[in-house]
């Protein structure tokens, strides 16, 4: 069994693939990790940089032992979901106690999706539509903190009109017929009901009613080499994220701001923490438009900051 796998990563589309050869996923919004089953039964839960997160997801540690013998890579989304049982990032990132946190979360959820390895058989070469027939049975009485994320082989574009119409974040296209190939190949697209990517924050304006918070992220997106100023968010944090991120970005500030803007109360910090930002749109002058924030990402998830092309 390998140690670790490259994970295949989704291409941004705007809008799904059609036709037989396509097969529709729910797109959860988590932390991306694989599950090693090795002999013996031990379980190592890899976040997508390769990151040992077992001790911090034990509910599906235990859930994934509980599938019975054998050895096996799982492929997957580790969530929280929320009321009404969509995956919620702010909820995931909160219970293993924001950014750095180590906190051990007893609520998180895998949705499985993809199986790579079984029983001293790389499988990974095998098409999705192969690969899945050989999972589903695997988790087909699997519940609790282990589920099957289920594939839809219907037309995309009536699935993503429901995805949007329930709140989703949207829905995954994958080849039915492809193999499971590492990075940004385009045998899985990502097409979004909200549009969401991750930004650095460069700094922050205080809250003008509380003393001790943030009022205002301010992001940047790359643009080549540099960085470029692309907006505030002031609105998707709670009170106690407000302080939280406040604390955070005040041991991190900087008198030599990597971009400097037009605002009276900006505090400044070193360029190292991002986050995860929901937005509708871009402003003629290059700027979000409805920007909501979502979430700290961590350095464990392999970030990717967006980039402004020319």
């Amino acid at each position: 069994m390998p140690a670790r796998v490259e994970p295949c990563l989704a291409l941004l589309a705007s809008k799904p693939p059609e036709g037989p050869a396509w097969g529709y996923e729910v797109k959860w919004d988590g932390y991306r990790v694989a599950v090693h089953v090795e002999l013996g039964g031990k379980v190592r839960i890899l976040t997508r940089g390769g990151h040992d997160w077992t001790a911090r997801f034990p509910t599906i540690a235990k859930a994934v032992r509980e599938l019975g013998p054998g050895m096996m890579i799982l492929d997957g989304e580790a969530v929280i979901l929320d009321e009404q049982g969509r995956s919620d990032f702010n909820l995931l990132v909160a219970s293993l106690g924001g950014r750095g946190g180590t906190k051990v979360s007893s609520d998180t959820v895998l949705y499985a999706f993809d199986l790579l390895y079984l029983d001293g058989h790389d499988i990974s070469m095998l098409s999705l539509e192969e690969r899945r027939v050989l999972l589903d049975p695997l988790l087909s009485n699997a519940s609790g903190a282990i589920r099957l994320s289920e594939m839809f082989e219907t037309d995309g574009a009536s699935l993503f009109l429901s995805a949007a119409e329930l709140g989703l974040e949207g829905i995954v296209a994958k080849r039915l017929d492809a193999p499971y190939r590492p990075g940004r190949g385009g045998d899985w697209r990502k097409i979004k009901c909200v549009q969401a990517d991750t930004f650095v924050v460069i700094g922050y304006e205080p809250s003008t009613s509380s003393t001790d918070a943030i009022g205002s992220l301010m992001l940047a997106a790359r643009k080549g080499d540099d960085l470029l100023y692309v907006g505030n968010v002031g609105t998707g944090f709670s009170d106690a994220v407000a302080r939280r991120l406040r604390k955070e970005l005040d041991a991190i500030a900087t008198k030599r701001p990597i971009i400097r803007v037009k605002a009276k109360s900006a505090v400044y910090v070193e360029p190292i923490i991002a986050a995860e930002i929901e937005y509708r749109a871009w402003t003629g002058d290059g700027k979000l438009r409805h920007a909501s924030f979502k979430g700290v990402r961590e350095a464990t998830d392999e970030i990717t900051i967006y980039e402004v092309k020319d």
